[in-house]
């Protein structure tokens, strides 16, 4: 299955930029589902139909949808009061009722989550199309399920399961109740479903299509989106110039703005970070429905891009070291900072920041230098000699 993630500029037209690659790949006949977490209906306005919590038709194999967030949040929130009723009794904590409870921030985000997992898990479509959030916002709800899953493992790690017999015993001694099976079991269950929306943003067939317009803003953006997506290593299919402006114009305040556009475009298909570059035509008005989406010419799906690995390569015949490649494009080296923590390496570039776990190899390393190098992070590891296999 393909799914083509739309982020960009605030306000550079993504829901339009997504609803037209909808539109695009529907009349090339696949069956094409929309995903937006948009409180307002902006996704319905561009389309020509409303949407909401249940997946609406739009057009023939063209289906949009809109999760509810408010009541996914109240359905999970009175659930979990259910299950751990006996250590809210233990508290005196009161119960909430499902009329009072409002979503916390970041309810539609996680509400998006779970629709792109259930709509990827139903195989009911060839094409997910995803109207996430402008790139900070849209790179937080990306890296969410990874680490989520990282803070279970920390905080109820499945080993401890093992030794669940043992709890009442430990609970006496400590004199406060240990955590109860239903609490290893929910962890476990939210392991399997964060899981599950890794493995779609991970799938080979997953990349992200980058919307902004071609100007200063617009150039300035485009470069640190680049950077945020290299170290998700979420691969960029295409780069949506939009809002494009006619070449023939005898306005002088036009051809100004049509001169910057230009000199935009041209270095954005030079950079080489976010290829190729395609420009989308200003329509001299909002677009709103089917026909107006058609005329924009939104390319299709097409094939995902091959997603770029993060190599180990051995140098140690002849330095003595084995060195990861990191692809940051666009990064600047000011910004980058490493921290190695047991085994994982945290890397910070710029306002973005993943921890990564080491590749086994390099667990029994030490880490013994850092340079950027034409747009790749290479960091040198040496083997410590209490840990690396001694040879004859």
């Amino acid at each position: 299955m393909r799914t083509i993630l739309i982020t960009g500029q605030g306000g550079g037209g993504r829901t339009t930029v997504a609803a037209a690659t909808a539109v695009e790949a529907a009349r090339d006949g696949s069956r094409t589902l929309v995903l937006s977490a948009d409180r307002t209906d902006s996704l319905g306005a561009v389309l020509g139909v409303a949407t909401g919590a249940e997946p609406v038709r739009v057009a023939p194999n063209l289906t949009a949808w809109r999760p509810d967030a408010v009541d996914r949040f109240r359905q999970d929130l009175v659930a979990f009061q259910e299950r751990a009723s006996s250590v809210l009794d233990l508290l005196g904590a009161g119960r909430l009722d499902a009329e009072e409870l409002t979503p916390l921030p970041g309810a539609e985000e996680l509400a998006l989550l779970r629709a792109l997992r259930d709509a990827a898990l139903s195989e009911a479509y060839d094409l997910l199309v995803v109207d996430l959030p402008p790139v900070p916002q849209a790179l937080a709800l990306l890296g969410l399920p990874e680490e989520l899953r990282r803070y279970l493992r920390r905080l109820l790690p499945p080993e401890r399961q093992a030794a669940r017999a043992l709890r009442p015993v430990l609970g006496r001694l400590a004199g406060v109740p240990m955590p109860a099976e239903w609490l290893y079991e929910t962890a476990a269950r939210w392991d399997v479903e964060l899981a599950a929306v890794a493995a779609v943003v991970e799938d080979p067939g997953t990349s992200v299509r980058l919307v902004a317009e071609p100007g200063p803003a617009g150039a300035d953006h485009v470069r640190l989106a680049g950077v945020g997506l290299a170290l998700r290593a979420v691969p960029v299919d295409l780069l949506i110039a939009n809002r494009v402006l006619p070449e023939a114009t005898h306005d002088t305040w036009l051809a100004g703005l049509v001169a910057q556009q230009r000199k935009v475009c041209e270095e954005w298909r030079e950079s080489g970070q976010a290829r190729p570059v395609r420009g989308v035509a200003h329509l001299g008005h909002d677009p709103r429905g089917v026909d107006d989406l058609t005329a924009l010419g939104v390319p299709g799906a097409g094939d995902a891009p091959d997603r770029v690995a993060w190599a180990v390569t051995d140098h140690l015949g002849d330095e003595g070291v084995l060195v990861w490649h990191i692809p940051l494009p666009g990064a600047i080296r000011d910004e980058l900072d490493l921290i190695r923590r047991g085994d994982e390496l945290v890397v910070t570039a710029g306002q973005f920041r993943r921890i990564v776990p080491l590749p086994s190899a390099l667990r029994r390393c030490t880490v013994d230098g850092a340079a950027l190098r034409d747009g790749e992070l290479r960091i040198r590891f040496a083997p410590d000699p209490q840990l690396w296999p001694r040879t004859r």
